[in-house]
C-alpha cells in the first residue's frame, strides 16, 4: 500500500458528498467540493482533530464504531465499507496473495464461458491487468488500437506507455484513474510483481502514473461506460461489467456491451453481423 491509503479514501469520499445529501444547507462560499472536515466530524460524532489525524495518516487504527459512523455519514456502499475496513488492516504486513505468482492459466470452464460470450467483447485479466484471453468480439473492438499488439498485452501498460491509447480513449484520464485504482486495490507495492510493474510505469510514464498513485483512491468502479474512438467504426460507448473469479484464480472477467443503439449498430456492422446481433444495454 502507499503511505496513506485510508486517509486518501476518506478525503475523496468526503469531497464527493454534498451538504444537501446529509441535510446541511449549501452556503455560497465553500472551498471544498463536498463536506468540510468539521461537518463530517460533527455528523460522525468525532473531533475535527481526530478526523484530521485519520486523513493525514497520523492515526491508522480507528475503532469499529468510528468506522461505522464515518461510513454512515459518507453513504458508503457495502463494498466501500469492506474496502475501508481492509485499509485499516493494510499496515499489518499481511497480504492475501502471499508470494503467489500472477496466474496466467485459464481453467477450461472459464475459457468455455468466454467462448460462449461471443459476439460480445470480453477479456480475462489477472491482477497485473495482463490480458490472458479474449473473445473475437474483443479483438474486433480493439482492432487498430494497438492494445493487442504484444504477445502478453496488459491494460495498464498500453494506457500509460502507448500514445495510441489517448486517441482510442477520448476520456483517457478516467481510464488512467481506473487502472491505477485497479492496481492499488490489493497489496500494491507489497506485491513484488505489482511493485515491478509500478516501477516500470514510474519510469516510462512518469508523473502521469505517479501523480495518480498519490491521489487516486484504491477502489475501481466495477461497472460503468467507456468511450472509444474506433478507427473504423468511429465513436463508441461501451458499458462494462467486471466479474471477480474465485480467489484461487486471481483473475477477473470483464465484459463490454454497447451502451446505446448507435453503438450496437456500429458493432454489428464492424463484425459483419445482421442488425440486432448485439443488443444495447440502454436506448
Amino acid at each position: 500500500m502507499s503511505t496513506n491509503e485510508m486517509g486518501l479514501f476518506l478525503r475523496t469520499r468526503r469531497e464527493a458528498v454534498t451538504p444537501a445529501e446529509v441535510g446541511l444547507p449549501t452556503g455560497q462560499r465553500r472551498r471544498t467540493p463536498g463536506l468540510r472536515r468539521s461537518e463530517l466530524a460533527t455528523l460522525a460524532g468525532v473531533s475535527v482533530e481526530y478526523l484530521t489525524r485519520l486523513e493525514q495518516g497520523r492515526d491508522r487504527n480507528p475503532s469499529p464504531p468510528v468506522l461505522s459512523a464515518l461510513a454512515d455519514v459518507l453513504h458508503l456502499t457495502a463494498s466501500e465499507r469492506v474496502h475501508l475496513y481492509r485499509l485499516t488492516k493494510a499496515d499489518s504486513g499481511f497480504t492475501c496473495m502471499g508470494g503467489a505468482q500472477p496466474n496466467r492459466e485459464l481453467r477450461p470452464m472459464v475459457r468455455t464461458i468466454l467462448e460462449q460470450l461471443e459476439p460480445a467483447a470480453a477479456i480475462v485479466v489477472n491482477r497485473l491487468t495482463e490480458i490472458l484471453a479474449c473473445t473475437e468480439g474483443y479483438r474486433t473492438l480493439m482492432r487498430g488500437s494497438g492494445q493487442l499488439d504484444d504477445e502478453l498485452p496488459d491494460l495498464a501498460g498500453f494506457a500509460f506507455t502507448d500514445p495510441r491509447a489517448k486517441v482510442f480513449y477520448p476520456d483517457w484520464d478516467r481510464v488512467a484513474d481506473h487502472l491505477v485504482a485497479t492496481l492499488k486495490q490489493g497489496p500494491f507495492r507489497a506485491d513484488p510483481n505489482i511493485d515491478a510493474l509500478a516501477d516500470r510505469l514510474t519510469i516510462t510514464a512518469g508523473a502521469a502514473f505517479t501523480d495518480r498513485v498519490d491521489t487516486v483512491p484504491s477502489l475501481p468502479a466495477v461497472t460503468g461506460i467507456t468511450r472509444m474512438q474506433h478507427p473504423e467504426a468511429g465513436g463508441l460507448r461501451m458499458a462494462y461489467e467486471t466479474l471477480d473469479l474465485p480467489a484461487d484464480n486471481d483473475q477477473q472477467l470483464i465484459i463490454y456491451l454497447p451502451a446505446d443503439a448507435a453503438t450496437a449498430a456500429a458493432l454489428d456492422a464492424l463484425n459483419g453481423r445482421r442488425p440486432g446481433g448485439l443488443r444495447a444495454v440502454s436506448g
